[in-house]
C-alpha cells in the first residue's frame, strides 16, 4: 500500500464528491481536514453554492485545474457516472470512501489508467501513515 502514501503525499488538487454543507456528515469533516492539511480542494454538489468558504461545483468537468485525487461520498449507483467524468476531465486517481465502492466503476477507472483506492477511508490513511500538515498549494 505504499501508492496511497505517494498519492497522498504528491497530491495537490482533491476533488470531495458529495461534500455536504451538514457539519455531522463525514464528507463535510474529511473535507475540512483536507483543506486544513493544505491540499487544494474543490467540494463537487450541484446542490450547494459553498462549503468552507470554497465555492462547490456541479460537476468535475466545471473544475478549473487539473485534479490528482477524486474523493466520492456518493451512493455507488453514481460510481459509473463519476468515473466517467474522472477519465474526461484526467484525474489521477479515484478515491471510493467507504460504501461508496461499486466494483465495475473501479474496473472502469482501472482500465482507463486511474489508480484507485477503495474501502479505505483518506482521513484514516492520512493518520494511519503519518502524514502531516503540509504548506499551502499555491
Amino acid at each position: 500500500m505504499e501508492e496511497i502514501t505517494e498519492l497522498l503525499e504528491s497530491a495537490k488538487t482533491i476533488a470531495v464528491v458529495g461534500m455536504s454543507k451538514r457539519p455531522f456528515r463525514d464528507s463535510n469533516r474529511i473535507g475540512e481536514l483536507l483543506i486544513n492539511m493544505g491540499y487544494r480542494v474543490y467540494p463537487v454538489n450541484p446542490t450547494i453554492e459553498s462549503v468552507h468558504g470554497l465555492e462547490s461545483f456541479p460537476d468535475l468537468k466545471r473544475i478549473p485545474e487539473q485534479i490528482d485525487i477524486v474523493d466520492v461520498f456518493r451512493n455507488p449507483r453514481y460510481a459509473k457516472e463519476i468515473v466517467n467524468e474522472a477519465i474526461e476531465v484526467g484525474a489521477k486517481a479515484i478515491w471510493f470512501q467507504l460504501g461508496a465502492e461499486d466494483a465495475e466503476a473501479e474496473r472502469m477507472a482501472r482500465e482507463a489508467g486511474l489508480e484507485v483506492i477503495s474501502g479505505h477511508c483518506i482521513a484514516v490513511e492520512i493518520r494511519r501513515r503519518g502524514i502531516t500538515k503540509r504548506l499551502k498549494v499555491s
